[in-house]
Parts: C-alpha cells; sequence; structure tokens
C-alpha cells in the first residue's frame, strides 16, 4: 500500500520528462529551420545585389563607351522601347505601365500590355472569354509553318490548341490529385490562367521532354518567331515565366513581336517589364510535423525565385 503514490508519481514525472523532450524536440526543428531560411534568404538577397550592381556597373560602362564613340545607340534603344510602349488599345484607358513603360489595359476582363493579351501566373482570364478555337491568324500561321517545316522533312502538328475555362479546371483539377497543387502549378496552369484559353497558342507533337530533343524541336526553336511564334516557356526561364521549359508549346504574337523577343533572348514576361504578383496563394494549414520539409521547401524556392516570384504556394 506504501509504494503506490510512489509509483503514481514516478509516472507522472516520467510523462512531464517525456513532454518536455518533445517540445524541445519541436523547439530545436524549428529554430534549425528558421535558421535555415534566414541562410538562403540572405544568400538569395546577397545574390541578387551582387547582380543587380553587376548590370548597373555594365550600363554605366557601356553608357561611357557609346559617349566617347559619339554615338547615342542607347538612348535610340530607350527611344524604341518608348514607341513600342505606345502600343495602346484605341478607346481603352490605361491603368498602369510596367517596369519597360508598357501600357496595362483591360478590357472586359481580359489584360492586355503593350497590346499584347496576357494570360500567366499573374493575369488571368474571365471565363466568359471563350473564342471557342484557335483564332483564324493562328490557324493561318501554323499552316505556313508546318509547310516550311515539311519542306525540311520535319513534320509538326498540334496536339492540343484552344481550351476553354471548364475543360483547363479539369484538367488542372486532375493534375492536383495526382501530384499535388505544389507540383502542379509548375506545369499546369489554374483555370484562367491558361494561355491556351485565349486562342493563341498550341501544344504540339508529344507534349512531353523527348519533343525537346527532336529535330522539329530544334527547327522551331530557330524559325518559329519567323512566322509569328514564340517558344512560351523557353528553357532556363522557369522563375521568370513560372513554368518548366516546354518546346512544345508555341504562342502566337505576330511576326514582329516575335522577332523582337526572340531577338531579345528574354521571355515575354521579361520583354513586356511585366509584374509579378504573388498568385495561387493557399491557408493550407500543415501538422507540426511537416513544419521542417516545408521550410526547407519554401527557402529554396525563395532561394531559387529570389529575384521573381514564387510559383508554388
Amino acid at each position: 500500500m506504501g509504494t503506490k503514490p510512489v509509483r503514481i508519481d514516478n509516472r507522472k514525472r516520467e510523462k512531464a520528462r517525456r513532454r518536455r523532450q518533445t517540445a524541445a524536440a519541436r523547439a530545436a526543428v524549428l529554430a534549425a529551420a528558421l535558421v535555415l531560411v534566414a541562410v538562403l534568404v540572405v544568400a538569395g538577397i546577397i545574390r541578387h545585389h551582387k547582380k543587380t550592381q553587376t548590370v548597373q556597373n555594365d550600363t554605366s560602362a557601356q553608357t561611357v563607351s557609346q559617349t566617347e564613340n559619339g554615338t547615342d545607340t542607347v538612348q535610340g534603344q530607350q527611344t524604341s522601347q518608348t514607341e513600342a510602349a505606345g502600343e495602346t488599345l484605341a478607346g481603352t484607358q490605361v491603368q498602369s505601365v510596367t517596369a519597360k513603360g508598357y501600357a496595362i489595359q483591360v478590357v472586359d476582363g481580359v489584360t492586355y500590355i503593350g497590346g499584347v493579351m496576357i494570360a500567366n501566373k499573374s493575369y488571368s482570364l474571365p471565363e466568359s472569354y471563350a473564342p471557342g478555337d484557335l483564332l483564324p491568324e493562328v490557324k493561318e500561321a501554323f499552316a505556313v509553318m508546318q509547310k516550311a517545316a515539311a519542306a525540311q522533312g520535319l513534320n509538326i502538328y498540334i496536339s492540343s490548341g484552344y481550351r476553354s475555362y471548364s475543360r483547363q479546371q479539369t484538367l488542372y483539377n486532375n493534375y492536383v490529385k495526382s501530384d499535388g497543387k505544389a507540383l502542379a502549378d509548375t506545369y499546369s496552369s489554374r483555370p484562367g490562367y491558361s494561355e491556351h484559353q485565349t486562342g493563341l497558342c498550341f501544344d504540339l507533337n508529344t507534349i512531353d521532354d523527348s519533343f525537346g530533343n527532336t529535330k522539329e524541336s530544334a527547327w522551331l526553336e530557330q524559325h518559329a518567331q519567323e512566322y509569328g511564334f514564340i517558344i512560351r516557356f523557353p528553357k532556363g526561364k522557369d522563375a521568370q515565366t513560372g513554368y518548366q521549359y516546354e518546346p512544345w508549346h508555341l504562342r502566337y504574337l505576330g511576326i514582329d513581336m516575335a522577332t523582337k523577343v526572340y531577338n531579345s533572348g528574354l521571355s515575354l514576361e521579361e520583354y513586356l517589364g511585366i509584374p509579378h504578383r504573388i498568385p495561387h496563394r493557399t491557408s493550407q494549414k500543415r501538422p507540426v510535423h511537416h513544419i521542417l520539409s516545408y521550410c526547407i521547401q519554401k527557402a529554396s524556392l525563395y532561394y531559387s525565385y529570389s529575384e521573381r516570384f514564387l510559383i508554388c504556394h
């Protein structure tokens, strides 16, 4: 009888000790995660600062060199760009301008930047926007390009063209069920954010990574702009576009604009100076035991896209 209270006290002490150990372990995990996030964030800021300084130095050196030579190439380029930025939709109020000076206008819920219809991670289309098919000028330009490719012994064909809002919603939901939102957002658009809804883009041939190794893909990389198209999500531009490299995804801009974008070596977002908002935020709560892996994922994404925007939320 006299030993029971002692046993009970021992059990209570043991439970209290375990609770303290668990709390200490969780605190340690959180501390480690926060330290990792801080290190990667600082590294990203330093990296961004160095790149900015390099660009500024290069620009200054270029200006000095051109002044010494008595030329005004940079000024001429800026003037040309300003003139291009002046391309606006008649009768539509300019809401703002991009970092490159291109006018941002909205017509019936559709965003145009520098006169170019935009549907990407930042700007969506209303569900009511439904051309129903690829636009006639897109079909015509593709037919000419397809014929030119065939003359070189190449076979290109459209595997996926126009998609309605509801069709994109179905596709996206299926991808989320299969891979989760974070991964799905790197290769699929949420409904309203897909270029396929514009009627101005399409996917070619096999629609997978193997297409990038074909002669058809290599030819398109060099010649698509001659027919008014660009590779919409170029290699190495994931951070700027929000999507993985897709050599099969072509967007129609018209020969003049497509050639300008191609010659710049930039993505469409970079060329137009499209501001990046951070879309697709979620408020989903994660269990405590997932915090470390979650923080590592977010920190890694911040490090990769510190100068742009996060595509995984």
